[in-house]
C-alpha cells in the first residue's frame, strides 16, 4: 500500500478515523446520559454512612469506647436505627477525631494524623507501564482510605483517560474540567494549581481531575526543550513539583495516578514523588513487561538526574494486584518476585474480587458502595484485603515522618 492509499472500513466508504470519532462521541454521549440519570446536573456524589465497626477501625478505638461516648453525650451523635444499629457520616468521623485528639490523646496516639512542623509533604506516585494492573483502583482506594483515617489528601489524575476522575463523579470529555495541564503548561495560560482543585464526596479528599488535554504536555515538552531562548523545557521535570509546592500547606499526602506509559508526564511525576508504588499483576507477560518498564525508567532517570532532577525517594514498593492465591502460577510468580526483591515488596497483596469490579460498574469504590448490595462474604474479603494493603502503605508514610 503506498502513501496515498485510502483506508476504508469494511462497512462502507467512510474513513476509519471518521467512524471511530463518531463511535467515540456516541459512547461519550451515552455515558453522559447514564451519568446524568445517576448524578443529575449540579448534583454531587453521596457517600454512605459507616457502621460502628468501620468507624472504630478507622479511628483506632474500640466499639465499646464509641458506644460509651454516645451514651455520655460526647462527640457527634450517630444515626441510630430502630434496632439500635449506630452509623456515622464521614464528616462525623472527622468530628470524632477532633474530639478524641483534644480529650483522649496520649503521647503514643494521635487521632488527627496531620503533618507536624518539619514533616515533609508525601507525594506518592502509582505507576505501571502496562494497563490492567489495577493502578487506578489502587490509587482511588488508597486516597479514600487515607482521607477516612484522618489525612488531608490530594488525588491527582495524571492519566488523560481520566478513570480516577470518573470514579469521583467527573466525566472529563463532557465536564470540560481543567486538568493538571493547566498548572504545568509552558505558555501564558498557565493557572495556579489551587484554581483547578475540586472537592470530592470524601471529607478531607480533594482531586485534580484529568482530561485529554493532558496529552498536550507530551507534545509541548519537546518543543520547549528545543527552544534555545528558554530554560523551562530543559527543566520540565520540575513542573509538577513546583505546582504542588503552591498548595504544600493544605495537604499531608498527594496520590498521583500516572498514565500507563513512560512519557514526560510520568517522568515529571516521579521526580516530584517522595515514594513510588508499582502495581503488578502476577502473570508472566505482566512481569516481563514490568522488567522492560524498569529498564527503560532507569535508563531515562539517569540523565534526568544528571540534568539536575532531585529523584530522592523515601521508599518504593511493588504491590501485587488482582491476586488469586489459589492460582498456582500466580502464587509461583509472587514467590519468584519475593525471591529477588522481597524487601521492596508490600507484605500484603490486593486480592482479585468481583466486589471491586461490581462497584466499579456504578463508578464506586468499596468505600462507597452499600454493603447490602454485595454478597456479605465477598465484600468482607475484598474490603479486608484493601484495608490491609492501605494500612501498610499508611504505615510507610508515617515512617517517612519518623513517627
Amino acid at each position: 500500500m503506498n502513501a496515498n492509499s485510502t483506508i476504508f472500513v469494511e462497512s462502507g466508504s467512510q474513513y476509519f478515523e471518521d467512524q471511530i470519532l463518531e463511535q467515540g462521541d456516541l459512547i461519550s454521549k451515552k455515558l453522559h446520559l447514564l451519568s446524568v440519570q445517576r448524578f443529575p446536573p449540579n448534583a454531587r456524589k453521596n457517600l454512605r454512612s459507616f457502621n460502628l465497626a468501620e468507624v472504630a477501625s478507622y479511628l483506632g478505638v474500640s466499639q465499646s469506647h464509641l458506644k460509651k461516648l454516645h451514651l455520655e453525650g460526647k462527640g457527634p451523635a450517630p444515626q441510630t436505627s430502630p434496632t439500635g444499629r449506630r452509623t456515622y457520616r464521614a464528616e462525623q468521623m472527622l468530628e470524632l477525631r477532633e474530639y478524641l485528639d483534644q480529650n483522649g490523646r496520649s503521647e503514643a496516639k494521635m487521632y488527627v494524623p496531620h503533618r507536624r512542623p518539619g514533616e515533609k509533604l508525601q507525594v506518592l506516585a502509582v505507576v505501571n507501564f502496562k494497563g490492567g494492573s489495577g493502578k487506578t483502583t489502587t490509587a482511588a482506594h488508597l486516597a479514600q482510605y487515607l482521607a477516612l483515617t484522618g489525612h488531608r489528601v490530594l488525588a491527582v489524575d495524571l492519566d488523560p483517560q481520566g478513570s480516577l476522575s470518573s470514579l469521583h463523579g467527573f466525566q472529563p470529555e463532557r465536564d470540560q474540567t481543567p486538568s493538571l495541564y493547566d498548572a504545568i503548561r509552558y505558555d501564558d495560560e498557565k493557572k495556579p494549581l489551587a484554581d483547578i482543585i475540586h472537592s470530592t464526596n470524601f471529607p478531607g479528599l480533594d482531586i485534580v481531575p484529568a482530561n485529554l488535554e493532558l496529552q498536550e504536555f507530551e507534545y509541548d515538552t519537546p518543543l520547549a526543550m528545543s527552544n534555545k531562548g528558554s530554560t523551562e523545557g530543559k527543566t520540565f521535570f520540575t513542573r509538577i513539583g513546583k505546582a504542588l509546592a503552591e498548595v504544600d500547606d493544605r495537604y499531608d499526602v498527594v496520590v498521583i495516578d500516572c498514565p500507563p506509559q513512560l512519557g514526560y508526564l510520568t517522568i515529571t511525576a516521579l521526580t516530584a514523588a517522595t515514594s513510588v508504588l508499582i502495581t503488578i499483576h502476577p502473570q508472566m507477560l505482566d512481569v516481563m513487561s514490568m522488567g522492560q518498564f524498569l529498564l527503560m525508567l532507569g535508563g531515562i532517570l539517569k540523565p534526568i538526574r544528571a540534568a539536575g532532577a532531585a529523584v530522592n525517594l523515601e521508599w518504593y514498593r511493588y504491590l501485587i494486584t488482582r491476586y488469586e492465591p489459589t492460582d498456582v502460577p500466580q502464587a509461583q510468580m509472587v514467590g519468584f518476585m519475593q525471591s529477588m526483591f522481597n524487601q521492596n515488596m508490600l507484605k500484603n497483596q490486593m486480592l482479585k474480587s468481583t466486589a471491586i469490579s461490581d462497584a466499579g460498574i456504578t463508578k464506586q469504590t468499596l468505600y462507597e458502595v452499600e454493603r447490602a448490595q454485595m454478597i456479605r462474604s465477598t465484600y468482607e474479603r475484598a474490603i479486608e484485603s484493601v484495608d490491609t494493603v492501605n494500612a501498610e502503605i499508611a504505615a510507610l508514610i508515617h515512617a517517612s515522618w519518623r513517627r
